[in-house]
């Protein structure tokens, strides 16, 4: 599996890269984490000849290599890069420009499969929906932002499941939040979350929202086959059916005790 880990800040992304890395490495998956910072003006774009130069040679720091500066250090000071990668340290020269506001350099994990950092520019969840698409994401995590609407749109919008870690806190106990519909997506990230409860002895609350209230034929049979399952796969939960605005209602459930777990969206912000 390949998993992304999108941070934002040294100050607020802490936890979402620590459950990140904690599910890839259960999941023995390999991990990419992103930061997309602000976009680089024409001026600076064309000042430090962006296609595909080494950093080493720019006079400023690209925004948002400071991110990937700290995120290296949460890497080694976790053991999850080798110790000779530890050794060379972090420097901006090691990212390389691949275009298109996008810059990147691999490090060879302990964990099993390697992990990348990757650097874009621009606006948030287009930069994302980007890199999901490039990659080929099987999972996308990230944290419950302090910008008003922008978890939800994240949430909708990338192609990719989406696991959901919101003021995290090790020391407190969770459950697992799925959110369960007739959608394509639905099956795969119900079976993605059975793996997740597992490898944290979690339960699980499956939720099922409609705007109306109405559950068509559908919805009830995804239901049962999640419900079917849990019970298969010996895991205690116990499943809502509720009414209301999908996103709202799934995030006031899952309040600050969940994390939630959610299947690709094909809803495109752009058109």
């Amino acid at each position: 599996m390949k998993f992304l880990i999108a941070v934002g800040s040294e100050k607020y992304s802490g936890p979402t890269l620590q459950v990140g890395m904690e599910v890839a490495s259960a999941f023995n998956a390999s991990v990419t984490v992103v930061k997309v910072g602000s976009r680089i003006s024409e001026y600076s774009a064309s000042h430090v000849k962006l296609a595909h130069e080494r950093m080493e040679e720019w006079d400023f720091d690209r925004p948002g290599v400071d991110v990937l500066e700290w995120a290296f250090k949460f890497l080694s000071d976790n053991h999850y890069i080798t110790p000779s990668i530890v050794e060379t340290g972090f420097s901006k020269n090691t990212l390389i420009d691949t275009g298109n506001n996008r810059a990147e350099v691999y490090l060879q994990g302990t964990t099993g499969s390697d992990v990348s950092l990757i650097l874009r520019n621009g606006d948030i969840i287009s930069e994302l929906r980007e890199e999901v698409s490039r990659g080929n994401f099987d999972v996308t995590i990230i944290g419950g932002s302090k910008k008003r609407r922008m978890a939800h749109d994240l949430i909708q919008y990338l192609d990719s499941s989406i696991f959901v870690v919101n003021q995290y806190d090790p020391k407190k106990p969770y459950k697992l939040l799925i959110a369960v519909d007739d959608s394509l997506h639905t099956e795969k990230a119900v079976k993605y979350g059975v793996r997740v409860s597992q490898a944290f002895d979690v339960n699980v609350d499956l939720v099922t929202v409609s705007k109306t209230g109405s559950f068509n034929s559908e919805d009830r049979s995804a239901t049962n086959r999640a419900k079917k399952l849990m019970r298969r796969m010996g895991i205690q939960y116990e499943a809502h059916l509720l009414k209301g605005d999908p996103i709202n209602i799934i995030k006031k459930t899952a309040g600050d005790d969940h994390i939630i777990v959610m299947g690709a969206s094909t809803k495109n912000p752009l058109v």
